[in-house]
């Protein structure tokens, strides 16, 4: 009987490997670049064609490699980064394994060029599908270059789960921001189908974050820095005015590479606790220097999760940290509760020396005298005001007016009124119209009710209704926008200033595909830049100050992906839409906003569910009620 179980061929085993490591163009871009970050490299361009399928290449001036390395570099488990097991708890740089080039040329067409500084001449190697087509030397510059092309080639059913160019690009874009933001002191220059899309040249941490994402990012950030034996803190986090409803610029790095971290993200969340709105998110920018003996990287083929010795403390310190950098630089609210703002010296005050009070003494005042004396003196006529004998008991006393009892006298007596008093009519205050007669109020009353400032409850003929005000309005929204993008021409209010909105290349990106459906739903773009655009129209229904949340709410939707066709990318804008201006619950709603809210409801085409598939609405008989209080 033959044997069962049978060792796997080496390019079968290299493309299952690659399933681990290469997921999509992004993970070649990743793997390639910190290969180059390992070769000290002080200059690297990566260039891709059609979001990667069709090439992605890596240039740098590192070390490069000699010719017996060029060859070996190709083979499962060969890495010049590790001798013993002992290593994997020491690490110092990016790659280790040794299976990205050899995942990688066994599902693409690779084409290596590399050339060490004291060599005069470089190796050049093509490789097929883990099949070695040639070897040669040749004239080459320092440094490696490598060229991956027809990514999955022989693997199609991987090819076909990728996703669109759009998607992909983006992934490329975060793989390369990720390296970028971790080495400022190297020059990166990423190129996209012969387009320049990024030029970083090396320059400090702060100039490199200002580079990546331009915009308004330099003035929106605060610096964080604490240095500790457990780990040391350097970076910046975002002003809580500059939140966005995404995670999109939140960015952990540890000894210089990137990692992704839930319970270091709560660390600085419980650092904004008190000062964000519900749902904003800060970005950050945070690199943590930890003993490299502290830490495994080896528990993820991406090694994008660590995992630490020590958790807790450094979820302590790194939430003090950010909480004392937003206290230092005066972003959080301080709250001191045994000062007295009433006791604060006023500005103009502050300088000001004090002034000597003058005091004036009367030489002939004498509290003995008698009174006759001293109406005497109070009444002596209009002659010379001085005394005429200079006696001490002379006293002077100013003359008396009336007594403050007169002030009030008849001030009871009817009769010192004037008789027209009573003839003198006053303007009533009493609101004599309304916006809506007593009928329709009275009516309203009776047929709509609001409930926790979440439920609207209107009665019917067979019991009762309650509706989701939340729900309902986002289904109304939800119609009007994909109408207004499909069925008629949308309406635009013109803006007195036009808005100017900044965002990263990535969310331009996005933008300018989104750009002719947004026109469509009523935005009227001015001008539109390399990192901001200028909106001097917005749809009649949305208001000068939701049109930064609105769109940033889009974006984030869309994270994931456009969809190919134009109905299913009105309909994805159409519900963000719908989701970011409806009725909030706990929102309270007059009497005529509940009955426009639940009949609009009814009109709706499909009235019975949100745009999310959710119940908008329930209905009570009063059969059910009944059931209720039945003994």
């Amino acid at each position: 009987m033959s044997s069962i179980i049978q060792l796997l061929p080496d390019h079968v085993a290299n493309q299952i490997a690659a399933g681990e490591v290469v997921q999509r163009p992004a993970s070649v871009v990743k793997e390639l670049l910190e290969n180059a970050v390992d070769a000290n490299a002080t200059d690297i361009k990566l260039i891709i064609k059609d979001a990667g399928k069709s090439l992605v290449q890596v240039i740098d001036n590192g070390k490069g490699m000699n010719v017996t390395d060029a060859r070996l570099c190709f083979a499962r488990h060969a890495t010049s980064k590790i001798r013993h097991a002992e290593d994997l708890f020491s690490l110092h740089t990016k790659g280790f394994r040794g299976e990205a080039l050899a995942s990688i040329a066994a599902i693409a067409h690779v084409e290596m060029k590399t050339k060490q500084d004291q060599e005069e001449l470089g190796t050049q190697i093509v490789i097929e599908g883990s099949k070695f087509v040639s070897q040669e030397s040749a004239v080459l510059p320092k440094g490696t270059s490598f060229a991956v092309k027809n990514l999955f080639f022989n693997i199609p059913a991987r090819r076909n789960f990728l996703k669109s160019d759009t998607v992909e690009y983006r992934h490329i874009i975060d793989e390369f921001q990720r390296v970028a933001l971790a080495h400022p002191n190297i020059h990166f220059t990423f190129y996209h189908n012969g387009s320049e899309m990024f030029n970083l040249p090396t320059s400090t941490l702060r100039q490199r974050v200002v580079n990546v994402f331009s915009g308004k990012t330099n003035e929106k950030l605060v610096p964080v820095q604490e240095e500790t034996e457990i780990v040391s803190i350097q970076g910046f986090v975002s002003k809580p005015e500059f939140a966005k409803k995404n995670r999109g610029e939140q960015f952990f790095f540890v000894n210089d590479r990137f990692i992704k971290s839930g319970y270091l993200h709560h660390a600085v969340m419980a650092a904004y606790d008190g000062i964000l709105k519900e749902g904003a998110q800060p970005s950050y920018f945070l690199y943590l220097t930890v003993p490299a003996n502290s830490i495994d990287i080896n528990i993820h083929p991406t090694k994008t999760e660590i995992k630490f010795d020590d958790e807790s403390a450094l979820y302590a310190i790194l939430r003090a940290s950010i909480k004392h950098s937003l206290g230092q630089f005066n972003v959080a609210p301080v709250l001191d509760f045994d000062r007295d703002a009433n006791l604060d010296t006023p500005y103009h005050y502050k300088d000001l020396e004090g002034v000597t009070p003058t005091i004036q003494v009367d030489s002939t005042f004498n509290p003995f005298a008698d009174d006759k004396v001293n109406k005497h003196y109070a009444g002596s006529g209009s002659g010379s005001g001085s005394s005429s004998s200079g006696s001490s008991s002379g006293y002077r006393k100013p003359a008396a007016t009336a007594s403050w009892e007169s002030l009030y006298v008849g001030l009871k007596q009817e009769s010192e009124f004037p008789t027209e008093s009573a003839e003198i009519s006053f303007e009533s205050e009493e609101v004599t119209a309304s916006l809506f007669n007593d009928e329709e109020v009275e009516h309203a009353v009776q047929n709509v009710y609001q409930i926790h400032k979440k439920y609207i409850v209107s009665p019917i003929k067979s019991g009762m209704v309650i509706v989701d005000q939340q729900r309902a309005h986002q289904r109304v929204l939800y119609e009007q926008f994909l109408a207004n993008m499909t069925v008629h021409q949308a309406s635009s209010q013109q803006l007195l200033f036009p808005l100017n909105l900044y965002f990263s290349s990535g969310e331009m990106e996005l933008i300018a595909e989104l750009k002719l459906s947004l026109i469509n739903t009523g935005f009227v773009f001015e001008d539109t830049n390399d990192d901001h655009v200028v909106i001097s129209g917005i749809p009649v229904n949305v208001t000068e100050s939701e049109v930064s949340m609105l769109l940033e709410q889009l974006l984030s939707d869309l994270q994931d992906g456009i969809p190919e066709n134009s109905f299913s990318q009105n309909d994805t804008i159409a519900k963000s839409m719908a989701k970011s201006l409806a009725v909030k619950t706990g929102t309270s709603l007059t009497i005529k906003e509940q009955e426009n809210l639940v009949n609009g409801l009814f009109a709706c085409k499909d009235p019975n569910v949100s745009p999310f598939h959710k119940p908008t609405f329930i209905t009570m008989r009063v059969e059910d009620i009944d059931k209720k209080f039945a003994i």
